[in-house]
């Protein structure tokens, strides 16, 4: 084991109050700035682009949208476009150019009601294939983009019944190994998770863990499905090992009850997969590390395979606010650089050390 010495530490480096609600938060690839996204008190959207320099923030950009942001990615984008896409509080899906940000490069009229949760694959190197979003919504609806597609989505999943009234809270790729191969994971209000597979059109696996699912990643997006994280209401996260699908059972799970309260996010550690983040409802982070077990499947009393699920471990954890941290989003350049945003209306650049020990 190792001694508190040699433990990470994760430091609160820099932190700045906004004047507005801030509800997301991402990286610029290959650069030090990040853009926070949110909603001023007048109702309109908002957009800032920061850049870190010399311990402190400046404010390289502001964009006022008559509609409030909601959610952001720079996944279906190449590393030299670097277009954030953007889902509001309207149902509208934008990409922008951030050098030009007066009229989207793309837009498409999503949903019905409001952008819960948005990703993207296939852009910045990352994932096989055409460049894609996904976006899941207040409407029950996860639907899949292709930006060089006008109008219409390439994929539209909806619960079988019909039942739309079911709130999407979260989505995400991953399994984006090759050209062909595609999944989109997705979390609902009433703790259901859905694995849509985009290659066969078809729900390949469904899970109830009984609370509201608030985030879902993958370790990796760009390799064949590894392990999945989902956070939920009541404090737990849930460990999915992805490699072995067992006919009745599933894939083999580990739960960890980390909080008293919410678990609102889950980030994976972009140089290390087996590292990840999740963030509290009452302003802490929690870095933890998975263990796998010594096999990863076994044999069930009919000869058939199933997964065996490792073990967790909390390598650190800190208070950063007194209000839920909402976003978080590891630098995909430096390690262990991250940055934050919590309903106190403040963003923070936080520094996790030690993680090439870990």
């Amino acid at each position: 084991m190792s001694s508190a010495l040699e433990k990470p530490q994760i430091i609160a480096h820099i932190q700045k109050s906004l004047n507005y609600t801030v509800f997301d938060c991402k990286w610029i690839p290959c650069s030090a700035k990040f853009v926070c996204m949110g909603n001023f008190p007048r109702g309109t959207g908002v957009l800032q682009v920061y850049e870190v320099s010399h311990g402190e923030l400046v404010l390289v950009k502001e964009i006022e949208k008559s509609k409030p942001f909601k959610c952001g990615t720079f996944g279906a984008t190449s590393l030299q476009q670097r277009y954030l896409s953007t889902g509001d509080f309207d149902g509208n899906l934008h990409m922008w150019n951030l050098e030009a940000p007066e009229m989207p490069v793309y837009s498409v009229k999503a949903h019905k009601e409001i952008i819960n949760s948005i990703d993207g694959v296939g852009g910045l190197g990352v994932g096989e294939g055409a460049p894609e979003l996904v976006t899941g919504s207040r409407d029950g609806m996860v639907k899949v983009w292709d930006p060089r597609q006008k109008d219409t989505p390439v994929a539209n999943m909806q619960p079988a019944d019909g039942d739309t009234r079911r709130d999407c809270w979260t989505v995400a790729f991953g399994h984006a190994y090759s050209s062909q191969e595609r999944c989109v994971c997705a979390g609902y209000d009433n703790g259901d998770i859905k694995l849509f597979d985009l290659r066969t059109m078809s729900l390949r696996w469904e899970k109830n863990i009984r609370n509201g699912v608030c985030c879902v990643e993958f370790d990796r997006k760009d390799i064949n499905m590894n392990k999945l994280v989902a956070t939920s209401l009541e404090g737990k996260f849930h460990v999915f090992d992805m490699r072995t699908q067992h006919p009745t059972k599933g894939f083999a799970s580990v739960s960890e009850k980390a909080y008293k309260s919410t678990v609102w996010q889950v980030r994976h550690l972009p140089q290390n997969r087996d590292v990840f983040m999740t963030t509290g409802g009452a302003g802490n982070l929690h870095l933890w590390k998975y263990e796998y077990p010594a096999q990863r499947s076994k044999k069930d009393s009919e000869n058939m395979d199933m997964g065996v699920a490792g073990t967790v471990t909390l390598l650190q954890n800190v208070t950063v606010s007194t209000q839920p941290i909402g976003s978080l989003d590891w630098s995909p350049d430096k390690q262990g650089l991250c940055v934050c945003t919590a309903f106190d209306q403040t963003v923070r650049v936080l520094i996790a050390t030690k993680l090439n020990r870990v």
